[in-house]
């Protein structure tokens, strides 16, 4: 736990090392099948006596599984751990870290005595019980869009703005006081990862972004149908379309949230823009946003367009985003190899290529990125963890 403690002010993400999923008994054939690729090493996560009680609420989830990767992987020091789920995954065995669990129903009961609890349930849920954890003194941290725009609650990416939660702190018993923290969404961190070093420096007056969004971003089941339907259609039959209405595979449409039909902006598109002011504490940035749903499994990409207050050169950008924590450049332009949503896949670090000055804009007030991020891991669970382990 000591050693954990001194090294744990480092928020960069660690290098990925391959892991066994944990399994639930009866879990469903597709997700099954993906999980099954992870690899052949099994990490231990540090069960540590005297460490917080933690719980996985939606653990049978894509992201839910995925927390249970990280917690491995970075070695999080935990007392006990809860795997809660809705009733119908209730009672199912679950085999992790060489121990056997049975899967309980999220109730307000099975979160009594939890230190820490990470949600993946679903925005009604985290709603639901976001008060009873505030009332039992568990610290939430949620994945959901819930309460993300919540006055008081802080929407956290570590690597970026540390210091929104630097008042909530594990107690360690009974006097620790119940907080909810919010996981921004994850375009909206995926993109900060990378331009909030430049903004820094330079300022950013305004940004463009453009999303081209995984399948993961709806769920396992939305990966399962995508694999269905790339085989379908192959075969010549019609693909199902029950997650989305419509086909997916080998296809791109604007993203399937709901479209405000005043201003024509979508909720994926109004999450990054006001997600962002609150993230960065300023209303003096102009962002807009376009999110599109792409065919790929895991990882979103994403086209960046800055327009700074301050010069800032190409050079001076690269130089930038090189020290900054959890960033990777992929950036060859004679090989012409930049970021790709499959390079990236299950990676700790957000991958950041194609910077170069935009030729738009008089001097060198603009700069253009493309930035490529593991929408499960970083874009969720990873920053999720890293929360957590803020708290310790």
């Amino acid at each position: 736990m000591a050693a954990f403690l001194a090294s744990k002010a480092s928020m960069a993400g660690l290098s990925a090392k391959p892991v066994h999923r944990a399994r639930v008994a009866s879990a469903r054939a597709a997700p099954a099948r993906l999980a099954s690729r992870r690899g052949p090493l099994q990490v231990s996560a540090k069960k540590t006596e005297g460490g917080p009680i933690v719980a996985i609420a939606g653990v049978t989830g894509a992201v839910g599984q995925e927390f249970l990767t990280v917690l491995s992987q970075r070695d999080f020091p935990y007392g006990e751990m809860k795997m809660l789920s809705s009733a119908r995954s209730a009672g199912k065995k679950f085999e992790w870290e060489g121990e056997t669990y049975t899967i309980e129903e999220l109730t307000e009961e099975s979160l009594e005595g939890v230190d820490i609890a990470l949600f993946s349930a679903g925005g009604s849920i985290s709603k639901k019980f976001g008060p009873v954890c505030m009332e039992k003194g568990v610290i939430m941290v949620d994945n959901s869009s819930a309460f993300r725009m919540t006055e008081g609650v802080p929407l956290v990416i570590p690597e970026v703005n540390p210091e929104a939660m630097a008042h909530v702190r594990w107690g360690k018993g009974k006097g620790q006081k119940g907080a909810i923290i919010a996981n921004p969404n994850c375009s909206t961190i995926i993109a900060l990862m990378a331009v909030t070093p430049i903004h820094k420096k330079a300022t950013v007056k305004r940004m463009v972004v453009s999303t081209y969004q995984a399948a993961s971003g709806a769920g396992a089941a939305a990966m399962a149908e995508l694999e269905t339907q790339m085989r379908e259609v192959l075969d010549g039959k019609p693909p199902t379309t029950t997650i989305f209405g419509r086909q997916y595979a080998f296809n791109l449409f604007s993203h399937n949230s709901g479209v405000d039909l005043a201003t024509g902006y979508n909720e994926e598109e109004l999450k990054l823009v006001k997600e962002t002011a609150k993230i960065w504490n300023t209303k003096d940035v102009a962002i807009t946003a376009t999110c599109v749903r792409v065919p790929t499994m895991r990882a979103h990409a994403e086209s960046i367009n800055l327009e700074l207050v301050d010069e800032l050169s190409e050079a001076d950008a690269k130089e930038i985003l090189s020290k900054a924590p959890g960033i990777t450049i992929v950036d060859d332009r004679v090989k012409n190899d930049f970021p790709t949503p499959l390079g990236v896949s299950n990676k700790d670090n957000v991958h950041v290529g194609r910077i170069r000055q935009d030729i738009s804009q008089k001097g060198q007030r603009g700069i253009e990125l493309f930035v490529c991020g593991d929408q499960i891991r970083k874009g969720a669970a990873q920053n999720a963890v890293q929360i957590a382990e803020a708290l310790l």
